[in-house]
């Protein structure tokens, strides 16, 4: 884990790609993040906006059409599938799944998936056991669950066990995608709990969701990734109480949960400055007003 000062994960003018010749389509454009050791940044947008192929370019599974991604000081921009899977057997950067289920074997019980990735770095199974037990208990479920399949438990207890795989390689980077939009307010409430947690220890978190009122009271910066930029990114406060960009006004005018919820005529009033924008997936000479693509400036 970085303790040099530098970023977890350094991302500088990332450009994605899908198809070929007249069916290629940009999805991502001069997109560029930083995240500290310690810091949780909430990437927000709608579905389409390109957040699940930001993900996935920062774990290896999309091959970037331009820019670099440094993750814990490594240049994995053009890693080969080999060194990926080297990466990844390190446990440096970790992922947890929307849905649990899809991430959890179903034949395999809570301490097999615990200890899996264990196993593999070449941890001895009994050191594995009792981490995956250290780990089973710092998101607050019982030991006697560990015998458990996934199938009964809870979708709460599913997603508490899909962060603590996570968690038991000790990676310098952690990415949630919509990790509580399937939970109820119960469990939402202890997941959110237990990945402020996780910041205060040092962990570095990618908290990626369409609802910002779930990332709000987590996140320490949010970017707001629009039509495959960040056209706003900054403080969480900054952007939840002074939001700039019309896209950005129009997240926290929806988002009931904070008080600078819009009206309705206020949000069609939105939409429609988004309308009479430029289509940034079409045009590669679009900007924000207030800065280069993939290049905005951090709320002071």
């Amino acid at each position: 884990m970085s303790t040099d000062g530098r970023p977890v994960l350094q991302v500088d003018d990332l450009e994605i790609h899908y198809g070929l010749r007249r069916r290629r389509r940009r999805v991502l454009h001069g997109v560029s993040l930083s995240v500290a050791r310690g810091e949780t940044v909430g990437v927000i947008g709608e579905t389409g906006s390109g957040k699940s192929t930001f993900a996935r370019a920062v774990l290896g599974l999309v091959r970037a059409s331009g820019g670099r991604i440094l993750i814990d000081g490594e240049d994995v921009s053009r890693h080969s599938p080999r060194q990926w899977r080297a990466l990844r057997r390190r446990g440096v950067v970790q992922y947890v799944f929307q849905d649990p289920l899809r991430s959890l074997d179903p034949d395999l019980t809570v301490e097999e998936s615990l200890i899996e990735p264990l196993l593999v770095q070449g941890v001895a199974r009994k050191e594995a056991i009792e981490r995956g037990r250290s780990y089973l208990a710092r998101v607050r479920l019982d030991p006697e669950l560990f015998g458990r399949l996934p199938g009964e438990l809870s979708g709460g207890q599913r997603q508490r066990v899909a962060v603590a795989r996570a968690l038991v390689t000790e990676p310098a980077l952690i990415i949630l995608d919509e990790p509580v939009s399937a939970l109820d307010s119960a469990n939402r409430v202890g997941i959110l709990e237990i990945l402020k947690e996780l910041r205060d220890a040092g962990v570095a978190l990618i908290f990626i969701s369409h609802d910002l009122g779930s990332v709000a009271g987590v996140a320490d910066r949010i970017a707001v990734l629009y039509q495959g930029e960040f056209v706003e990114v900054g403080a969480a406060r900054a952007v939840i109480n002074t939001p700039r960009h019309p896209y950005a006004r129009l997240l926290v005018g929806s988002a009931p949960t904070l008080r600078s919820a819009a009206t309705r005529a206020q949000r069609e009033a939105l939409r429609a400055e988004l309308h009479a924008q430029p289509d940034r997936a079409q045009s590669d000479h679009a900007q924000p007003d207030h800065a280069q693509p993939g290049h905005v400036r951090a709320h002071a």
